[in-house]
């Protein structure tokens, strides 16, 4: 079982786009799910985390510029990412915890240039 991540690509600094993170029908989206995001020769960074409840958590490098949401009706969470730096270039991937243990996505790319 793999989520399946969409949404990155290239956007100039000061810019924003929109990820979204699909999770497979047969799990539900209720669990504490989130974002990691990773650079070549740098560990995975943790960036934001939406519980069960709802309730959001994000890390300082990104608080007040990403939104994460959940949409349960299409099982869907998405990261709004707001006026981009250059620090937010990677690959971004979804997480979700399940009772069995964390499942990810597969990554989207995020390139930041202008």
């Amino acid at each position: 079982v793999q989520l399946v991540e969409s949404g990155g690509g290239l956007v100039q600094p000061g810019g924003s786009l929109r990820l979204s993170c699909v999770v497979p029908g047969s799990i539900s989206s209720s669990n504490n799910m989130g974002w990691y995001r990773q650079v070549p020769g740098k560990q995975r960074e943790w960036v934001a985390t939406i519980l069960g409840r709802g309730t959001t958590v994000y890390a300082d490098s990104v608080k007040g510029r990403f939104t994460l949401s959940r949409e349960n009706v299409k099982n869907t969470v998405h990261l709004q990412m707001n006026n981009v730096i250059s620090e937010d270039a990677g690959v971004y991937y979804c997480y979700l915890d399940h009772i069995m243990g964390r499942i990810w996505g597969q990554g989207t790319q995020v390139t930041v240039s202008s």
